[in-house]
C-alpha cells in the first residue's frame, strides 16, 4: 500500500508539474512571434512604430555589403558596411520612418555602437537605384533605401539596430561577409 501511494504521488507530481514547466518556458519548443527583443536575420521583417509613434512601418534589411571604398571616397576606419532595406507602409495614410533621425545603428560584438552615416563619406553614400525618396512613405506603398556605416574590420558581422518611433529597438544579426540578394547590383551602383 505504501509503495502504491509513493508511485501515485510521483505520477501526480509529474503530471501536474509538466504543464507548469511548459508554461514557464522550461523546455518549451514553440516558436514565438518576433518582438522588439527577438534578433532577426537578414531578409526578415519587423513591424515598427512610425516617427512619434504614429502608424506602423515594416522594415526589412535584405543585403549587407562590406567595401573598402566607393565613388564617394574611403572610410575613416577600415571599411563601409552598407545595408539595403525596404520600408513598407501597409496603412492608408502616410507614415514616417525614423531612418533620417538616427533610427539605424550598428552594434559590434564588443558593444560599440555607431549611427548610420557616422563619417562624412559614409553620410554621402547614396547608390543610384537604391534610394527612392525620404523617410515618409505613402499609404499602401514601400521605399527602398540604404544606410552606411564606417566601421573597423573587427566590427564586421555586427547587429543592425533600428530604433522606432516608440523607442523600441529591433535587431538583425548580420553576416560577417557581404550577403543578400542585391550584393552584385549594390557593388555596381557604388563604382
Amino acid at each position: 500500500m505504501r509503495r502504491t501511494a509513493t508511485v501515485s504521488t510521483a505520477l501526480i507530481t509529474v503530471c501536474c508539474l509538466a504543464p507548469l514547466t511548459a508554461c514557464t518556458g522550461g523546455g518549451d519548443e514553440s516558436s514565438p512571434k518576433p518582438s522588439a527583443q527577438t534578433v532577426l536575420k537578414l531578409s526578415q521583417s519587423a513591424d515598427t512604430a512610425g516617427a512619434g509613434g504614429d502608424g506602423t512601418m515594416r522594415i526589412t534589411p535584405d543585403t549587407v555589403l562590406y567595401v573598402r571604398s566607393t565613388s564617394n571616397g574611403t572610410p575613416e576606419h577600415d571599411l563601409y558596411a552598407i545595408v539595403t532595406f525596404s520600408a513598407e507602409n501597409r496603412s492608408r495614410r502616410p507614415v514616417t520612418a525614423t531612418t533620417k533621425t538616427g533610427g539605424f545603428r550598428w552594434k559590434a560584438a564588443d558593444g560599440h555602437i555607431v549611427r548610420a552615416g557616422n563619417s562624412k563619406s559614409a553620410a554621402r553614400i547614396a547608390p543610384t537605384g537604391f534610394a527612392d525618396g525620404g523617410p515618409t512613405v505613402a499609404g499602401g506603398t514601400f521605399r527602398r533605401d540604404t544606410v552606411a556605416f564606417d566601421i573597423t574590420h573587427a566590427e564586421k558581422g555586427g547587429t543592425l539596430l533600428y530604433v522606432d518611433g516608440n523607442g523600441d529597438a529591433h535587431r538583425w544579426q548580420l553576416p560577417a561577409t557581404s550577403s543578400g540578394r542585391a550584393v552584385s547590383a549594390l557593388k555596381l551602383a557604388l563604382t
